[in-house]
């Protein structure tokens, strides 16, 4: 999920990781909707707040509403900084750091809220301000590594783009076009993704309350791992690889045997 980066993606890649992180959105917005009345997987409805918010002149609103727009800017540039500037020395590493951070905020809000928080307006501020971020860096990445194919916090766009594909599906050769095919996949394999884990979101936070990000932040560790054995186990099938040759060099008569036999 997190090796291959852009073109070099195959369709399975981008299910795989579209689906984990639809999960994680779809629970992070759920929980976030129920404990803070705030969507932080998105920010299309906050700058309608934005606007409203200006034109009452509530400047302090203004002030709070335009840092969370912000800071999911910078979630995504930072991603995509993270990982233009470390694919060519280690692939893996530059795709998985932007979850790494990721992680770190959501354990950041669980484990806040749980022990911490008191409800106050300034604690739900920046508790939405670090998901908001959090959500930036997860939908930069998807977006970076799957050449913009995959993104995961906000359905608005894929709902478009299911519309139209649906439109077009109605002719035969559009229904007979693979790419086309696949595209479709994708997007229901997120859509119901993301609506399944609110679901489950909404179910966990009556007996876990803010636990439930430990429990997202688990799906995020899921996607961090996946990649890290299969490149473990790739290492290690190599090194035998080497040593089979290293033997057989050593033994050129055991090895003509062999390959007479």
């Amino acid at each position: 999920m997190l090796r291959k980066f852009s073109n070099s993606r195959s369709l399975r890649d981008n299910i795989q990781l579209g689906v984990l992180t639809a999960i994680s959105a779809g629970m992070v917005n759920v929980a976030s909707l129920i404990v803070f009345f705030a969507f932080t997987s998105n920010v299309t409805g906050h700058y309608a707040i934005l606007a409203e918010e200006i034109a009452r002149g509530q400047w302090y609103q203004v002030a709070v509403v335009f840092s969370w727009i912000l800071l999911f800017f910078l979630g995504a540039f930072l991603s995509n900084f993270i990982i233009i500037n470390l694919n060519r020395k280690n692939a893996y590493l530059a795709h998985a750091l932007p979850l790494v951070l990721e992680l770190l905020c959501l354990l950041t809000v669980g484990t806040y809220g749980q022990y911490y928080y008191r409800e106050t307006l300034t604690e739900t501020e920046v508790l939405v301000a670090l998901m908001l971020f959090a959500m930036g860096m997860q939908n930069g990445l998807t977006a970076s590594i799957s050449n913009f194919a995959v993104k995961t916090t906000h359905l608005t766009g894929l709902t478009t783009d299911l519309g139209i594909l649906f439109s077009m599906f109605t002719q035969k050769e559009y229904r007979e076009n693979a790419e086309l095919v696949g595209k479709a996949k994708l997007l229901c394999a997120v859509a119901v993704s993301y609506l399944s884990a609110g679901v489950l979101s909404a179910l966990l936070y009556t007996h876990l309350q803010f636990r439930v990000f430990y429990v997202v932040s688990c799906v995020i560790v899921v996607v961090i791992l996946y990649d890290y054995s299969k490149l473990r186990l790739l290492k290690l099938m190599r090194k035998q690889d080497k040593a089979t040759e290293s033997s057989q060099e050593a033994n050129p008569q055991k090895k003509e045997v062999e390959e007479f036999a």
